[in-house]
């Protein structure tokens, strides 16, 4: 039979019947079948546990924050920008984070990172650990949207991770003298002890400041602290504590591992002996708090603490961090972990990547009282970790020299909201290994020794001011978890933060100086920042290529001192006249651009403007062209003026133009609309005789240089150009036309 010609190939008909086709009939297919044809396609886990991923020795990023360039570019897409932005109100170390996620928008991710780094010395950790829901995202006023608050540690983590992976180095601010010819107040010795974030933050401070003489010491053979020993690899891999640690070196601060704090070793006593001024204690706290129930059990029964057990995970998971190739613990069977906080949830995935078969996260309280942040719960549960609320320990079983069980007890809350235990209510739940995170405690008496002579306060911590993080001890700072104040990183970042100012405000006070009450830490600086993105043009050096092109946003001068105030390198007035021509603005209409949105900007990447000339007088604009050269004599200035096809009017005005200190002229022969009807604008922009002349006149009248605003409103823009050209002999500029964005 012959193939019919309005038909096409059966291979071909097999891959259109894949498209949508109009609908005959309802589709029938058993659920039995369905079940089976799903197991095909699904690309998330199953729910099933015996097809749950294996987790051993998988230390894979498993954070659901982490975006690439892709994800990055739309999530900042989103941000509102708010005028008075609630999520940095809720940051502990105060980032401007609308500015960094602008700068990520606009594809500028070194200024992301250097905006984080500037308020956050740790901006890459905080961005892979902080627990955002808790704090910035919390505060996000997207939060009751469809879409959801603004992924702000995803963006974070994103931007400081580019950096990152550039290699450039951290530098000295670049105003600051050289350090032979610093005051030798800045060559003071200072100690800090403990390198974790809240040491690391200081130093880096410290050091940002000018100051050379300063030493971190470290009790272990590896460097972070909490952020190395305590935090898996899943989620902060060591490279990233590594660099950071690197930036602070790049300082010029120096670290010496394996030197403790001890009665029998360094003393605060000992450190002021050796010449020290000024100790910042970051130390955390480095016992476990252990409940009596547990005295006297052993690892090789199958218990551990915290701080037993994630060191030895971090040891055996993190390349580089030590060189003592570790073995993971071996865990198998059921594992029980007793705490609710964000450790007691890194130890029950760390037991999975152990070798648990099953993990229990068992705690006192509720599920409304557990203190762990929503995303570490979410992610233990996903990785079929159980939770048990309402239990408290009552006795652990050994039997043959290995814990077998545990038993609890079933608490519950009185009326009047206290927790009771209810011995009536026992349970007993199988266990081959115990975890216990209960958190912390400063109990070790040689530690508490080497501190005198400072206060403790009863709860054995140093009695400290919380807004100066200065001890009792003038000399002695403290800050993170020691300090009693801090309960994450980012709170610890920036204990070491706040002590930094007030250390180098007390230095200062010892040798006669006084402080700025307004605390003024630098900025994060680095090579980058020197590189010359200078520009040269009739005879001007523009610092940079970015200005503010005539209105609508130099509508008046205030703005343009704004734009200079945040690192704009030149502006355009909105084009001026002569008292004799003023105009009024009747109904500006200033509309957003085609170039908004996503793939050139947050949504504000130009604006179009259908309005008049300038409504202010040519006295306004020439005295605030004055100001602004007086207080801003690098940034270039170019006033915009406007007449009728009269050489009185444009020598007058352009005289009064380069009199009040504009570095060149702009002669604005293309408004059309409204200007034209004065015989001003357009009407003299048409005609090259016309255009000829004005530049002639202008030419004759000043010196500095200038160029014609041309309107394309012509059928040939190249005799009007070289109409100019002939008028400006003497110019040096090639510049003689420019696209303003306005609709014509």
């Amino acid at each position: 039979m012959a193939r019919m010609l309005s038909r096409d190939l059966p291979d071909i008909e097999n891959i259109l019947a894949l498209n949508p086709r109009v609908k005959t009939h309802a589709l029938l297919r058993s659920t039995a079948a369905s079940k089976e044809e799903k197991k095909h396609w699904k690309r998330n886990s199953d729910r099933s546990c015996s097809s749950c991923e294996k987790l051993e020795n998988n230390f894979d990023d498993i954070k659901h924050t982490t975006l690439s360039e892709r994800g990055a570019l739309r999530e900042a897409m989103r941000c509102l920008k708010c005028a008075d932005a609630p999520c940095q109100k809720s940051c502990p170390t105060n980032l401007d984070i609308k500015s960094f996620i602008t700068s990520i928008s606009n594809k500028n991710y070194y200024g992301a990172a250097k905006t984080i780094f500037s308020d956050n010395p740790l901006g890459l950790t905080c961005g892979m650990v902080c627990p955002t829901s808790d704090l910035c995202v919390g505060g996000c006023n997207l939060y009751a949207s469809e879409e959801g608050p603004i992924n702000i540690g995803g963006l974070q983590h994103f931007a400081t991770e580019v950096f990152s992976a550039m290699g450039v180095p951290q530098m000295r601010n670049p105003a600051l003298p050289s350090p032979d010819q610093m005051h030798k107040s800045f060559h003071t010795k200072i100690a800090l002890i403990g390198c974790g974030p809240a040491s690391i933050s200081c130093a880096s401070f410290l050091g940002r400041l000018g100051y050379d003489d300063i030493t971190v010491f470290e009790k272990q053979k590896f460097i972070g602290g909490l952020s190395t020993s305590e935090i898996p690899q899943f989620r902060l891999p060591y490279n990233v504590v590594q660099f950071e640690i690197e930036l602070m070196k790049d300082l010029g601060i120096k670290v010496v591992c394996e030197k403790k704090l001890s009665s029998d070793g360094m003393t605060l006593n000992s450190l002021k002996e050796n010449g020290y001024e000024v100790v910042f204690i970051g130390i955390g706290l480095p016992e476990p708090n252990r409940h009596k129930i547990f005295e006297g059990l052993t690892m090789e029964e199958g218990f551990y603490t915290s701080k037993d057990f994630l060191p030895l995970v971090a040891k055996a998971s993190k390349p580089g961090m030590c060189s003592c190739h570790s073995e993971l613990p071996v865990l198998h069977g059921t594992v029980i972990v007793l705490g609710a906080g964000d450790t007691a949830f890194d130890c029950a995935t760390s037991a999975l990547r152990c070798g648990a078969r099953r993990v229990f996260v068992v705690f006192r309280k509720g599920f409304t009282n557990i203190r762990a942040v929503p995303e570490e719960m979410e992610l233990a549960r996903e990785e079929k970790c159980e939770f048990l609320p309402f239990l408290s320990p009552r006795e652990v079983i050994v039997k043959a020299g290995r814990i077998v069980s545990m038993e609890f007890c079933r608490t519950e809350q009185s009326k009047d909201g206290d927790w009771i235990e209810d011995e009536d209510q026992i349970v007993r739940l199988k266990a081959d290994y115990i975890i216990t995170a209960f958190g912390s405690v400063l109990s070790d008496p040689k530690v508490r020794e080497a501190m005198t002579p400072i206060k403790f306060n009863r709860w054995g911590l140093p009695e400290l001011d919380p807004e100066t993080m200065q001890t009792s001890e003038p000399w002695v700072f403290a800050g993170g978890d020691i300090a009693g104040l801090a309960n994450t990183t980012v709170e610890s970042v920036n204990d070491g933060k706040q002590a930094s100012w007030f250390i180098h405000k007390y230095i200062q006070s010892k040798h006669g100086f006084a402080v700025d009450s307004h605390p003024q830490l630098p900025l994060f600086y680095s090579p980058i920042d020197l590189v010359d993105i200078s520009v040269e043009m009739a005879g001007l050096k523009f610092p940079n290529p970015f200005g503010l092109a005539s209105a609508p946003p130099t509508t008046s001068t205030a703005m343009i001192r704004r734009a200079f105030q945040e690192g704009w390198a030149f502006a355009l007035t909105k084009t001026f006249s002569l008292d004799k021509d003023l105009v009024t603005n009747v109904s500006p209409r200033i509309v957003r651009g085609t170039t908004s949105g996503h793939i050139f900007g947050p949504a504000q990447g130009s604006f179009l403007n259908i309005e008049l000339i300038s409504e202010k007088t040519a006295a306004y604009w020439c005295q605030s062209v004055t100001e602004l050269k007086a207080d801003f004599p690098n940034n270039i200035l170019i006033s915009s003026i406007m007449c009728s096809y009269n050489k009185a009017d444009w020598t007058e005005l352009s005289k009064m133009a380069e009199a009040s200190g504009a570095d060149a002229l702009e002669l604005n022969l293309s408004c059309p609309h409204g200007m034209g009807e004065r015989g001003m604008g357009l009407a003299c922009g048409q005609d090259p005789e016309l255009v000829r002349n004005i530049c002639r006149w202008v030419r004759q009248a000043v010196k500095i240089p200038f160029f014609a605003k041309l309107t394309p409103n012509v059928t040939n823009i190249v005799d009007i150009a070289m109409a100019a050209h002939e008028g400006m002999k003497q110019l040096c500029s090639n510049w003689l036309w420019r696209c303003r964005g306005e609709r014509w």
